[in-house]
């Protein structure tokens, strides 16, 4: 087979040297447009871990470049004048120029053309079987087929430079130093002896105010020596093409077409504040060679390739996204306490957990946990518990709001039941929620019940719009109250447009065939096309709906709720006056957020009213509508700062179900860091919401500062006793109800 890599990177250098060693009959070249000795920056980075699945691929080259290593295993973190260490993260640094001339021998010892200085204009001139092209960010064959490759660049906003120095560092090193022009962040690591790359990054304003716009690379180099001086301890930096940048997102609808593959940057990035961009590079290269090894032909190669890699390419570009976006928004943590600081930032690709930080350094964590533990409020009754010889897992701290105590931070979030008649909830709710309060969850939320017949959802939706409904629900609330240490929390709502609907399992949002009944929204518009069309309301249906809402409120404190949620999200009633694609009124209830939030806010402000003022209140929110000229989330955080403003004391989170053409961003906790956004931008309480499953997750959020509860859906739903068997996993003695209390001495057995 003729192969031709264009890109004398990590990527075509490596790719070249394994098929070579796969099939040496195999005729590989490789064409780079710069010399070998241009290539750009100073040190590349790769976990033990990486080196490990680089080595099953090729061994003795893996193990030559490990020769070539610094290696480290603490993280050094410099803010608000301490140093913050943790250890055993197992990473090494290579200098790329040595990484590149190592496997440019090799490759020239098996017999790979090497072709340096050469511009590849048109890759089909080059005859070849395959192309692999791995030529970087700015990719040329990329863009020749862009209309093959359909790529997508996100230019981020923040600026960064790649510098060198020869000040040795111990560990990989974090600083965070605050100027008159703005935030500084280094990212900083050892590649050789006596050789560190030393990045800098700020936020464009920074950037702009330091005088930075027109800056010369030797002007650069003159600045940050200055601003660095104490950090570089009497050291000097040194620039190879270190100019100003941004950092570019890329990814592709497709990596191939014909017989020409992308690969490492030109088909997708990862941020360089995980160090994948060259581990990505790398282990295309391996994953291609397999795929042409187990595959005749190159067309079932590249597609085989393409569906076995995709997957874990995006899961860790999410990863990435998340840790560049941290880095976007330092500022936003610059507040925090030390320890909770440092834990934020080793967590913030939500790769890694709590748990996983515990076992790479376990002294740290529990550093983070006797911290965490120390912000809990002192209990309102009884004497206060003694203290623990070790601080409990940040779930089981217990917290309050207004008068309400929860014994811990894991929530069941509110979830439709349909199981309903006429509004009453049965049986089947005393089970759902009892259970899950039994389970050892510090608080349970009932489903979206309804403030009047006319806004369920479906037929069997419960309600609260008679006075025979109060006991149904007391019976549920007593139970919780006298069989466990849980709260509960009831949720109200109105479905708007979203009414008349078939249960969920029937057809989701689907119109009732029949028995249907008319329905309200701010504007005459449809969920489906061949949904029925809502009434636009009236100022009358206004004061009728907030006049329903209050009735309901009195009925939830006489059935004993600890807490009152008013629905704001998915679609329904309240929701869709704050959107702009439900919501296109002329009047003085639609137009501007403030606008479009002024009927959701009298709603509100009468049931915050009519809702004893000991007694909490939340509100779910759609953070983002995924969906062009919908709510953004810089509007959720706008939303909640009104909230606040109102009297509300904790945000529910959610995302989308606005609309039937959202096109959301799926991921694990992809709802997390709208919560976090919102908490730390308007300070106020939230509560997180969405794929949380693990009670490692739990842990890293709460300790992180990205919500004060979490709130489990479907994880509650498979297993009802999740919290006890978090509490039983981590160590933590969680008591079981009377009745339950052999399980103390219990060890289940998993295989």
């Amino acid at each position: 087979m003729r192969i031709a890599c264009i890109g004398g990177g990590p990527a075509g250098l490596f790719f070249a040297l394994l098929m070579k060693q796969q099939d040496p009959r195999h005729q590989v070249a490789v064409y780079e447009r710069n010399r070998l000795e241009d290539t750009f920056g100073f040190g590349v980075v790769f976990s033990d871990a990486t080196e490990e699945a680089l080595a099953s691929a090729d061994a003795s080259t893996i193990a030559a470049m490990g020769a070539l290593c610094h290696r480290w295993d603490d993280i050094e973190i410099h803010y608000r004048g301490q140093v913050l260490t943790s250890g055993g993260h197992g990473f090494s640094g290579v200098s790329r120029r040595a990484l590149l001339q190592l496997l440019a021998d090799r490759c020239r010892g098996a017999g790979v053309e090497l072709h340096f200085e050469h511009e590849v204009d048109d890759p089909a001139a080059l005859a070849a079987d395959l192309v692999f092209a791995a030529d970087g960010v700015n990719s040329a064959v990329r863009e020749r087929y862009r209309e093959h490759f359909r790529p997508t660049i996100d230019t981020r906003p923040n600026r960064f430079v790649w510098l060198g120095t020869s000040r040795p560092f111990p560990a990989f090193t974090f600083w965070f130093k605050p100027t008159e022009h703005g935030l500084w962040r280094v990212h900083a690591y050892q590649y050789e002896p006596q050789r560190s790359t030393f990045i800098v990054e700020a936020r464009e304003d920074t950037w702009r105010a330091a005088g930075l716009e027109q800056a010369t690379e030797a002007e650069t180099l003159a600045f940050c020596e200055r601003l660095f001086a104490t950090e570089l301890a009497g050291h000097r930096l040194v620039s190879n093409r270190s100019v100003w940048r941004q950092f570019p997102t890329i990814r592709n609808a497709s990596w191939r077409h014909g017989n020409v593959v992308l690969a490492g940057d030109a088909a997708h990035t990862a941020h360089f504040s995980v160090g994948s961009g060259t581990k990505l590079a790398m282990e295309d290269a391996i994953a291609l060679a397999a795929a042409l090894r187990e595959h005749a032909s190159v067309p079932d190669a590249l597609a085989a390739y393409e569906t076995a890699r995709r997957p874990a390419v995006e899961s860790l570009q999410r990863a990435a996204q998340a840790s560049l976006q941290w880095f976007e928004d330092t500022e936003r943590y610059m507040q925090l306490e030390p320890i909770q600081f440092a834990f934020t930032l080793l967590t913030r690709s939500l790769r890694v957990t709590h748990e996983n930080l515990a076992v790479r350094d376990p002294a740290f964590v529990a550093r983070v946990d006797a911290w965490f533990a120390s912000t809990a409020p002192a209990p309102r009754t009884g004497s206060p518990p003694a203290a623990p010889r070790r601080a409990p897992p940040p779930m089981f701290v217990p917290y309050r709001l207004r008068d309400m105590e929860l014994p811990n931070r894991v929530a069941v979030s509110p979830m439709c039941q349909y199981s309903a008649t006429d509004g009453f909830p049965d049986d089947w709710h005393l089970v759902h929620l009892g259970s899950r309060a039994m389970g050892g969850a510090g608080l349970v939320i009932a489903e979206m019940t309804d403030v009047s017949a006319e806004g369920r959802i479906s037929p069997g939706c419960t309600g609260l719009y008679r006075e025979e409904h109060v006991p149904a629900w007391k019976r549920i609330v007593d139970f919780v109250h006298a069989q466990s240490p849980a709260r509960i929390g009831i949720q109200l709502g109105h479905a708007g447009r979203k009414a008349a609907t078939r249960r969920s399992w029937e057809g989701d949002n689907e119109p009732l065939p029949e028995g249907a009944w008319p329905i309200l929204a701010p504007s005459p518009i449809p969920y489906y096309p061949h949904s029925a069309v809502p009434r636009e309301m009236s100022r009358a249906d206004m004061d009728r709906v907030k006049a329903e809402y209050v009735r309901a409120t009195g009925f939830a404190d006489a059935a004993g709720f600890d807490l009152l949620e008013v629905h704001m999200a998915h679609g329904y009633l309240l929701a869709s006056f704050l959107s702009p694609l439900t919501n296109h009124r002329t009047d003085a209830y639609g137009g501007t957020l403030e606008a479009r939030m002024r009927f959701p806010l009298e709603v509100f402000d009468a049931v915050r009213a009519a809702w004893p003022d000991a007694k909490p209140m939340s509100v779910r929110i759609s953070a983002v509508d995924w969906l062009p000229g919908g709510m953004q989330p810089e509007d959720a955080v706008e939303v909640a700062r009104l909230l606040r403003a109102h009297g509300c004391d904790i945000i529910d989170v959610s995302a989308g179900q606005t609309v039937p053409d959202q096109r959301p961003v799926y991921g694990r906790l992809f709802q997390t860091p709208f919560a976090e956004r919102i908490r730390h931008e308007v300070g106020i309480a939230t509560m997180a919401v969405g794929n949380i499953s693990s009670y490692a997750d739990v842990n890293t959020i709460l300790a992180a500062g990205r919500a004060d509860l979490c709130l489990l859906a479907r994880a509650h739903l498979w297993d009802p006793y999740w919290t006890h068997h978090a509490a039983h996993a981590l160590g933590h003695a969680l008591p079981w109800p009377p009745p339950y209390r052999s399980l103390d001495r219990y060890q289940p057995r998993f295989t």
